[in-house]
């Protein structure tokens, strides 16, 4: 978690080091659920070896995958973190995984701390709203194929991990259309 911080926003040792205090360790068994739909999300998790997904219920009740979270990646529940309200979505692990935790308590306590802090905070704000924008832009201006292609590229080793019908939600496109994708692209 401290290199995440300190790639965002330049910290000092002593900085750094009130992280040791604040964060605490869990694991997650493949298919446990870190935060429940309408749950309010009171953690900040950094994933030390794993994959997390984000989704939620459509009024079909289909599942609907809007996010995945990779090693050395952070995830919550922004919204519902940054505004104290009961989440929208459910996280879950697709692997076994191993999670560094900063609660709110002491991401405030950082906050109050310096306004390096301070500013690491909005810097990760900024970088979450942007993901967001870039994600939506891509469902506007890409096809679901070169969607693929980016995730791919990006995160090859973990797309085998993905299963199906969660990566194809994810990509806006039904579990067949992605098997011709995946067979035309690999």
């Amino acid at each position: 978690m401290k290199s995440v911080f300190q790639s965002i926003q330049k910290l000092s040792a002593e900085e750094l080091s009130l992280l040791d205090d604040l964060i605490t360790f869990r694991t997650l068994k493949k298919g446990e659920v870190l935060l429940d739909e309408n749950q309010i999300c009171n953690e900040i998790v950094f994933i030390k070896k794993g994959i997390l997904r984000s989704f939620f219920v459509n009024h079909k009740g289909d599942e609907i995958t809007n996010c995945f979270a990779f090693e050395n990646e952070l995830m919550a529940s922004f919204a519902s973190f940054i505004q104290e309200e009961k989440a929208e979505e459910s996280i879950q692990a697709l692997t076994d995984t191993e999670l560094q935790i900063l609660d709110r308590k002491g991401l405030e306590k950082l906050y109050r701390s310096s306004s390096n802090w301070q500013e690491t905070g909005r810097k990760l704000t900024e970088i979450e709203f942007v993901n967001l924008h870039k994600r939506m832009v891509s469902f506007q201006k890409l096809s679901g194929t070169q969607r693929y292609e980016e995730l791919y590229q990006n995160h090859r080793k973990y797309v085998e991990l993905i299963p199906l019908q969660y990566l194809a939600s994810y990509l806006g496109i039904t579990p067949r259309h992605l098997s011709r994708i995946r067979k035309a692209v690999i």
